[in-house]
Formats: C-alpha cells, sequence, structure tokens
C-alpha cells in the first residue's frame, strides 16, 4: 500500500450505504460505497465496475464526459481493488437492467474515487461453483470467503444461532460458560492434551463436550442450562467431521424423555420457520435403535424414501447355498434389499457395489435378478422351489427386480446393507431433496462388546441412565439393558443426541463397575462427580446438537467445512496458517516435554 496517496486513504469519506439497498427510489440521492471490485469492464470509454461487499453487488460507472481525470484513474483498477466511491444514483438506461441482481434497475455515477488497496491478481476467481481444488480454496480461505455462497453460508449459521438462542431464553434457559482447559476422563474418542508451565508433567484436556459441568450445573441449581460451545476429538475425519467442532448444548432437571423431547421439536420447528420459512410439523416419528436397525440397518437412517431390509436368515439357514447357512449356524445373519425396477444394471455396475460394501468390511455382494420366467444369478440354483417361493414372498420379488444380499456378522452385514441402502436412493435419485425428515431414535443399547478390549464400552457414555426395570440385569446380562438414550435424526444424518442422566451414586458406580472400572479407576477419574450426586443431585437429562452439521443440512451443502468460517481438512490441519507446526526447544523445555521428532532449532 505504500505506492498509494495517503490522501486516498478514506479521508472525509464515509460509508454511507451498503452495495445492495439501493433501489429505483433513491435515484437522485448522493451516496457513498465502499467495498471490492469484482469486474471491470470498458464499454467505449464508459468504464463499468461491479463493487461488491457482503450484502450484494451494485454497478458504478465512471462517464468521461463527466470526469475525464476521474475515468483515466479507474482504468488502473483491477479485480478485488478495494475502492471508495461517491457519486449520483441513476436509473439505468433502457435495456440495460439486470433482474438478477436487486440493484439492477440502478447504478451510480461517479464523482470520487479513493483506491484504498491495491490486490494482487488472486489465486481463482470470486465467483460461486468456482471449479478449484479444496486445498487451494482452504489455503487462501480469506479470499474464498469473499465468494457469496461462503458468505451467505456464514450467514446464514449466524442466523440459526441466534433463532436458538431466542428460543431457549424465552423459555428459561440460561446460557452459561463451561471450562475450556479440563481434566482427561476415558470412555470417549481420544482428547486433545494441553500442557500447562505451571504444573510441569500434567495435562489439561479440551473438553469432548461439556458433559460433567452441566450436570454439575444441574446439581448446583441451574435448572435448564444451554451453551452454543466449541468441542474437541481426536479422531478419524470426514466431510462431516472437525477435530474442532460446535455444540448446541443443553440441559435440564426434573425431567423426563417427553419434556426434553418436546423442547426439541419445537425449537427445531421454529428454527426451520426463522431460517428457511418452512413449517415442521410435530410430533417427528420415532423408531427404536433395533427397529431402526432391523429395517434400514443403520441408527441414523434416512426415512426419506423405502428401499427396506429383510432379514432371510430363517429362510436359507438350511439352504444348500454354503455361503448363507454356514453364516447363520455362526450366529450370523442374511439380509436382503431389493432395487426394484433394476434389473437393467451391467456386471460392472454390480462389481462396483460389491467393491462398495467391501469398505463395510463386507466379504460379498450376492444378487438376483428377477425375469419373467426365471432367476439369473449364480446362486439361484442353489435354493429349492420352497425357499424361492418364501424368498420371493418376504421380499415381494417381482420380474425386473434386482435383489442383492450380504451375509455376515450382524453388524457387518447391517452397516454394509444399510449404506448400500443410501447409496443406491441417491443413485436411483428416489430422495426428494426438498423434504425435512425428521426420526427419533429411542431404547439404545447401554452398552456395546468390544472384541478388541474384551470388555464393555457404553454405546453412549457412561452417565446415560438404563430403565429402571432393567437394573437388574447389570451383573448378569448387561447386553440386554436399554438405556434411556435418545438420538434425532435428519434426512439420515444424526443432529443431536442425548439421554436422561444417572442421579444417584449407587447406580453410577454399578454402571462403571459394568464397564470394567474398580473403585479406585472411577474414584481417581470420576470423584468429583460422584461427591456431587452424594450432595443432593435431582433427576435431569440433556441433548446436544452437532451445530455445524444442521447448519450444513440448513445450507444445502455436503460438507461442514462450507458452513465453518476456518475449517481444518481432513487430515486436521490448517493450510491457511501450517498448523498444527513444530515448536522450537526452549518452549519445550518451559513445558518440561520432550519429543523424539526433530525440533525447531534457536528461539
Amino acid at each position: 500500500m505504500s505506492d498509494i496517496p495517503l490522501s486516498d486513504v478514506l479521508g472525509e469519506m464515509r460509508r454511507t450505504h451498503n452495495c445492495c439497498e439501493l433501489g429505483a427510489g433513491d435515484v437522485g440521492k448522493e451516496v457513498v460505497l465502499m467495498g471490492w471490485v469484482q469486474r471491470r469492464r470498458d464499454h467505449g470509454g464508459v468504464i463499468f465496475i461491479d463493487l461488491r461487499d457482503r450484502e450484494g453487488l451494485t454497478q458504478v460507472v465512471f462517464n468521461p464526459g463527466i470526469d475525464e481525470s476521474l475515468h483515466k484513474k479507474a482504468h488502473a483498477i483491477r479485480s478485488e481493488y478495494v475502492i471508495g466511491v461517491r457519486g449520483r444514483v441513476d436509473n439505468r438506461p433502457e435495456g440495460m437492467t439486470n433482474s438478477n441482481l436487486s440493484t439492477g434497475e440502478i447504478e451510480v455515477t461517479v464523482v470520487e474515487l479513493k483506491i484504498l488497496n491495491k490486490a494482487k491478481t488472486p489465486p481463482f476467481l470470486i465467483e460461486d461453483n468456482v471449479d478449484v481444488s479444496e486445498n487451494i480454496r482452504l489455503k487462501y480461505r480469506h479470499i474464498d470467503l469473499r465468494r457469496s455462497q461462503l458468505q451467505n453460508n456464514i450467514i446464514l449459521r449466524h442466523k440459526a444461532a441466534v433463532s436458538v438462542r431466542n428460543y431457549l431464553n424465552k423459555r428459561g434457559f440460561i446460557d452459561i460458560e463451561t471450562p475450556v482447559l479440563t481434566r482427561s476422563t476415558p470412555e470417549g474418542a481420544r482428547d486433545y492434551l494441553v500442557p500447562g508451565r505451571v504444573n510441569p508433567g500434567q495435562f489439561y484436556a479440551l473438553p469432548q463436550s461439556p458433559q460433567l459441568f452441566k450436570q454439575l450445573l444441574m446439581i448446583s441449581g441451574f435448572d435448564r442450562y444451554y451453551q452454543i460451545v466449541r468441542c474437541f476429538r481426536d479422531e478419524d475425519l470426514r466431510a462431516d467431521r472437525q477435530p474442532e467442532f460446535t455444540q448446541i448444548d443443553m440441559e435440564m432437571s426434573f425431567v423426563g424423555e417427553e419434556d426434553i423431547i418436546g423442547i426439541t421439536e419445537g425449537m427445531m420447528q421454529n428454527l426451520f420457520k426463522d431460517i428457511l420459512d418452512i413449517e415442521i410439523k410435530p410430533p417427528f416419528s420415532r423408531l427404536s435403535y433395533t427397529d431402526a436397525i432391523t429395517r434400514f440397518g443403520l441408527d441414523k437412517p434416512d426415512t426419506r424414501f423405502g428401499l427396506e431390509l429383510k432379514d432371510i436368515s430363517d429362510i436359507v439357514e438350511n439352504s444348500d447355498f454354503k455361503v448363507f447357512s454356514s453364516v447363520v449356524k455362526k450366529g450370523g445373519i442374511v439380509k436382503a434389499l431389493n432395487a426394484k425396477g433394476c434389473i437393467g444394471f451391467s456386471r460392472k455396475e454390480i462389481d462396483d457395489l460389491t467393491q462398495f460394501v467391501a469398505v463395510y468390511k463386507a466379504r460379498g455382494l450376492a444378487w438376483i435378478k428377477v425375469k419373467e420366467d426365471a432367476w439369473q444369478s449364480p446362486i439361484a440354483k442353489f435354493f429349492t422351489d420352497k425357499e424361492k417361493e418364501e424368498l420371493a414372498q418376504r421380499l415381494k420379488m417381482e420380474p425386473g427386480d434386482l435383489v442383492f444380499f450380504v451375509a455376515d456378522q450382524p453388524k457387518i452385514t447391517n452397516e454394509a446393507l444399510g449404506h448400500l441402502r443410501n447409496h443406491l436412493g441417491k443413485k436411483l435419485d428416489l430422495i426428494d431433496k426438498n423434504e425435512f425428515k425428521f426420526v427419533w431414535i429411542t431404547h439404545f443399547p447401554l452398552l456395546e462388546y468390544d472384541e478388541t478390549e474384551k470388555r464393555y464400552k457404553a454405546l453412549h457414555h457412561p452417565f446415560t441412565a438404563p430403565f429402571e426395570k432393567d437394573c437388574r440385569l447389570l451383573k448378569d446380562d448387561p447386553l440386554s439393558i436399554k438405556s434411556r438414550a435418545y438420538d434425532l435424526v435428519l434426512n439420515g444424518s444424526e443432529i443431536g443426541g442425548g439421554s436422561i442422566r444417572i442421579h444417584q451414586r449407587k447406580l453410577q458406580e454399578k454402571v462403571f463397575e459394568a464397564l470394567g472400572m474398580n473403585r479406585e479407576t472411577y474414584e481417581e477419574k470420576f470423584g468429583f462427580l460422584l461427591s456431587a450426586l452424594d450432595s443432593g443431585a435431582p433427576p435431569h437429562g440433556g441433548i446436544a446438537f452437532g451445530f455445524d452439521r444442521l447448519a450444513m443440512i440448513l445450507c444445502g451443502q455436503s460438507s461442514i467445512r462450507d458452513v465453518i468460517a476456518f475449517p481444518k481438512t481432513q487430515k486436521a490441519a490448517c493450510v491457511l496458517t501450517n498448523a498444527p507446526s513444530k515448536i522450537n526447544k526452549e518452549q519445550l523445555d518451559e513445558l518440561s516435554l520432550k519429543t523424539i521428532l526433530p525440533t525447531v532449532p534457536g528461539s
């Protein structure tokens, strides 16, 4: 900026209007606009510039017949220069209006120009649907964020946060901040650890959620808490995950499941009306965890389309097709999905789908094409007429259908076919993209068995309450216990989850013991919580929503990176700031740390 005269930097010029708020009613007014040059066009001596700010575009005009020196100065302007202009609002000439712009009826004839800053040629065009790799966009995120699509996403996210706050504030919730530096606790994803100079050899953890603190707030007497809070998890990343993410976090005292579900449904109804002007009508449908897995293979089903799964284990358990019968005899299951009318799939398409389910550890994908007079399939010859009749009836097989089968352990079979169902729903264009379908998933198992660690783990977290009638099974049959947990799923994405919490010390200790903790372990890790439960803890429960994922759906995006101002890559890196980075030896020494990796020499 050193070559820009100081007299050109703002001076007495002060912006009077945003670039999208001028219209025919402003004709004749003198206005001052400031922003970035979207594009410059020279039409027979008259220079037109589209001036852009976060609100939109306005066309400004430099006419040599009005001010030749100003017109000459405008020749130097290039894309992304930052300028300020003063001028008169005029109607555009007849036939030159632009109905695609809110300011398309007017233009500003410039009488004063200030070049506030020059700009190098940007690495990509500042326009929507730009054809450039995501890594380049993230490296120059400050430029990428100038695009209207991303700006609109961030603004919509802001409006969604305002809507949520307004809704909860009106219902007696209190916004309370909880610590970011806390202690590491087991039974979740990996923690991000933070060393501290004052306490050498000891570490804070960044919170995966404010779970324990919000329970402590209930015990403290704040019976309705919420927070739009930053959380951190060191886990494998996908399009809908980030190492740091935002939750809408809520907790309430003296409530049951129906109270929390009612508050949540009202909040979603209010949010979709505020942001998209769409009427969402509670109550939302509900599925038990067992029903969701049985019918859709996944506990976050997209219920906007059919293609439901069918268990055929009982039909094929004694069949001559040993791949099926042997799996059933070993405790596995065989399930099928009828892709109605898809008999035209080529062998290559079927092979591609076989590779698709292999990602979910399925060892194969059997198939049958239903023709008018016979079944076309390598496995058809293994079934008796009776078995064929039973399969045809259960799977509603008709000529033109293509039926897929997976045989494996229940978890693999369900996940493979569940994801195949979603894939086919998109491939066959069965999904109405303008529909928003909510469903509650309830009655989750309290625990699951981890084959790697050879112990029970909490399906949600260890503070989730079991149903009272199941508590007696904690010692002898823990896998049959159902929890008072509930997830809210929207269009196949889990947007929120919560539970009624354990509020009595004795039951909490029993759950810790079922998870393989001895008294010494749980006292060391959770003694502060147990002590708080002993002090008179009210019944309480809550729910948390993935705000990034919710914003992604509201914006119609496929990645949460497009609704976060400065996201990380799938390798948890910020390519804009080159974080994470190495630190020098002096910093490590201050923290009483050593590393086996090379460090930066010097200070």
